[in-house]
């Protein structure tokens, strides 16, 4: 699931002086101008001689602009960059409805064909596009961490996070001062903003953590000892994973806790795959392989935004790029470029109607194929033992055939409950649209990239009535079972390649969004399984 931001039905529509003073401009400023200061030290970009900390020139100005527009009345929340971005955001992607698929041109298919009404705004696009606070400091060339304890590998960002604590009690001060001061009147083109996802986000609510209690082990020193559950079997081809805290620009991650994901994970799945790289996340999973010894392959990821100017594109490059020089590739499956990019350009540049293989969508392709190629040649120079695939993820009615046509693979988002299928057809229509759509357009290019189901699952509650069903059927803890029961062990035996959505319930997004945002998970936030069965089948 990409991220999105939700707004007032128009990015025009005026709020109160109090609205904007109180919320929007202040959480806006405190958290970039906090962010700067933290940046100046911090950055991975650029390191400065004869000294341990990092800077960028470039991130540093971009953050001081956007602090300023703020206080200007320019933008909202630190996340709206333009009005062509407020404009994606206010927009709504969906996969086709339940419609016979021989009225279906693969790669060309408009979803709002099928509805008769527009449907209302939930569904995920983009994620924010600000610079990570981690590095992977704290890792030795060999691969280990320099420290003994979990705990000690985070030492260096909880440093961090205790020397930069007084400055944000000072610059909010600064902050909501200045604001009170500038702020005089009506401000029009401010919206109201939410983000979505894992690996988005603002950091402002964050997940429950797990206690670290959740897994026991018969060495308490020792993660590889972690004694197995029953009730867990590994019967998932894959499962979409983002550890928790993992949004800027707070990165409360902790390889502790992602030591207890890949527990859990392992006994789930040989294959997880990442949505970004930001808030170190790419070197936390793979040291916690590393401790735990499991058997795991990871597709990496690099979410970029199509508005930064390829800011967070190199951010996270590079940040890969350093992981796998400390790692290697025994554990990394691939590295996918874009997360429902191509969705999000077609859906800012005249609507989610747009033909994904037009004109206006191949504009963004070439930036996109620019990522791509830029990433194959970054690896290829590392001389690295093994050739890693390079792909990209997009909805599943998004891909186009530029793009496809440089990848080794595609990832498509392939969601019953956003296509208001009933949950008693959800694991057929599944398989049957993305062999129909998505495998079919790939087989028909030169390259024949291999395709994955990258997000398929069904929410297990809503917080409001109003969001609690797509029409047939609702969001629950049985549905979800149902979904489990049917999909799984039959995607298994048909060899589809997919990654469950997902590892556990996110509350951030819950709190943020409403609706069934926060309720994918196979787990409750504190790790505890819900109330479910997994299914016990061969995974291929």
């Amino acid at each position: 699931m990409a991220s999105i931001a939700r707004f007032t039905e128009s990015p025009h529509d005026t709020l109160t002086d109090k609205e904007y003073k109180e919320y929007i401009c202040p959480q806006s400023l405190v958290q970039h101008m906090e962010y700067v200061a933290s940046i100046r030290a911090y950055s991975p970009s650029l390191r400065l001689a004869n000294k341990d900390s990092f800077a960028s020139a470039d991130d540093i100005g971009l953050q001081e602009r956007r602090a300023n527009e703020c206080l200007k009345g320019y933008i909202a929340q630190p996340y709206v960059e333009s009005q062509s971005q407020v404009s994606l955001l206010c927009s709504r992607s969906r996969l086709p409805s339940a419609t016979p698929f021989s009225s279906m041109d693969p790669g060309h298919h408009n979803p709002f064909a099928d509805l008769d009404t527009p449907l209302p705004s939930s569904k995920r696009m983009m994620r924010n596009s600000n610079p990570a606070l981690a590095v992977t400091k704290g890792l030795s060339e060999e691969g280990t961490v320099t420290s003994s304890t979990s705990e000690d590998f985070n030492q260096s960002i909880e440093e961090r996070q205790k020397r930069t604590k007084k400055r944000r009690w000072l610059i909010a001060g600064i902050g909501f001062t200045l604001v009170g001061l500038i702020i005089g009147g009506i401000i029009t083109g401010a919206i109201l903003g939410r983000n979505r996802k894992a690996t988005g986000g603002s950091g402002v609510a964050t997940s429950k953590k797990n206690g670290g209690d959740v897994v026991k082990q018969s060495n308490p020193n020792d993660p590889s000892t972690f004694i197995k559950d029953p009730n867990l079997h590994q019967s998932f081809y894959g499962i979409a994973y983002t550890p928790a805290d993992s949004q800027l620009p707070n990165c409360g991650n902790s390889l502790k806790d992602v030591i207890t994901d890949i527990q859990l994970l392992s006994q789930l799945t040989k294959r997880i795959r990442l949505y970004g790289a930001d808030c170190n996340q790419t070197a936390l999973v793979l040291e916690a392989i590393r401790r735990t010894k499991v058997d795991m392959q990871v597709w990496l990821g690099n979410y970029p935004v199509a508005t930064d100017n390829g800011d967070a594109y190199k951010r996270q490059r590079d940040i890969i790029k350093d992981a796998i020089s400390t790692y290697g590739t025994d554990h990394i499956a691939g590295v996918t470029v874009g997360n429902e990019f191509m969705l999000n350009y077609v859906t800012a540049h005249g609507g989610a109607s747009v033909d994904p293989n037009g004109p206006v969508a191949n504009q963004g392709a070439e930036i996109l194929i620019g990522n791509i190629n830029d990433t194959r040649d970054m690896l290829n120079s590392m001389g690295l033992p093994k050739t890693l695939p390079v792909g990209t993820s997009d909805a599943g009615s998004y891909f186009n055939d530029r793009v496809l046509g440089v990848v080794d693979y595609g990832l498509a988002n392939v969601h019953p409950w956003f296509a208001n299928v009933s949950i008693d057809t959800s694991a057929s229509w599944t398989e049957d649209f993305f062999q129909t759509v998505d495998v079919a357009q790939a087989q028909a290019l030169p390259n024949r990239p291999k395709m994955y189901i990258a997000e398929t699952g069904w929410p297990s509650k809503s917080s409001d009535a109003a969001n609690e069903s797509n029409g047939p059927s609702t969001a629950s803890i049985v549905n979800l079972q149902k979904f489990l029961d049917t999909f799984v062990c039959q995607a298994n035996a048909n060899e589809t390649p997919y990654f469950f959505f997902e590892l556990f319930d996110e509350p951030w997004k819950d709190q943020q969004f409403g609706g069934v945002e926060g309720w994918w998970g196979l787990f409750n936030a504190d790790r505890t399984l819900k109330a479910i069965k997994i299914p016990d089948c061969a995974a291929p």
